[in-house]
């Protein structure tokens, strides 16, 4: 587990919650999305720190210019709408599948404007420097290094999506810890959890479970567990905390 994702978790820990989940109809799946498609763009913009507020992304959404915010805060509330409605697309049209071509093409619209490059691993375009993420007092965590074609990081996304797909028999498991290998190899220069968790519920509702939005009121807590997930390279606790952010085990 840890020699192919980078990290790894006790999955008696979080055995219980995932029996809770069911499996339903795709439809279900994205028709339950689509509903609450303002909210879980709004979720995700304010996990990002963007102003807007929940009116004002529906407001947005809906063809309307909002006054008073910054162009970049609106292109990026734009772009999380614009890949939403794509992942729609994806998974209504069944052509969503858990690899490279399908985040790439995720990333290309999340981070249009505001990655180095989108739409390409680190090190396929001409830039070649390694970003690192913020830890706060702890520093700064540093992922794979970018090297010139990306070999590195294609076989390493590879490699681990095959690991999760052939160890673990768990959709909800399978999908939660490709987010999180997502966001600790940084296979972008920027918006890697956005897309980690794109690509995450686009892989639930391709067998009719529930996305997951992490909700706009437990953003610090979110903050603290992924800062532990990239300390301790153990993922335990974060993927309690998604669990306890599914519709299935959130009560609603």
């Amino acid at each position: 587990m840890r020699d192919a994702l980078g990290f790894a978790w006790d999955r008696e820990a979080i055995a219980d919650s995932l029996v809770a989940i069911p499996e339903h109809s795709i439809e279900r799946a994205v028709w339950r999305y689509r509903r609450a498609l303002p909210e879980f763009v709004w979720d995700a913009a304010q996990l990002e720190g963007n102003p807007f507020t929940y009116p004002e992304v529906q407001t947005l959404m809906e063809g309307v210019t909002v006054g008073g915010r910054k162009v970049s805060d609106e292109q990026q509330v734009l772009a999380l709408a614009d890949s939403s409605r794509e992942l729609l697309d994806l998974v209504t049209n069944g052509d969503f599948v858990l690899n490279k071509p399908t985040s790439d093409r995720l990333h290309a619209i999340i981070a249009r404007d505001e990655a180095l490059e989108s739409g390409t691993f680190r090190g396929e375009g001409t830039v070649m420097l390694t970003p690192g993420v913020s830890l706060g007092e702890h520093g700064r965590y540093l992922p794979p290094e970018t090297e010139p074609g990306g070999d590195n990081l294609r076989r390493l996304h590879t490699e681990g999506v095959a690991w999760l797909t052939e160890k673990l028999t768990n959709v909800t498991e399978q999908a939660m810890a490709y987010f999180l290998f997502a966001a600790l190899q940084a296979f972008y220069f920027d918006g890697n959890k956005r897309t980690g968790r794109s690509m995450m519920n686009g892989h639930l509702m391709m067998h009719g479970i529930d996305a997951i939005s992490v909700p706009a009121a437990r953003r610090q807590e979110f903050n603290s567990e992924m800062v532990h997930f990239y300390l301790e390279r153990d993922a335990t606790r974060m993927l309690t905390f998604l669990l306890s952010c599914h519709p299935e085990n959130a009560g609603y």
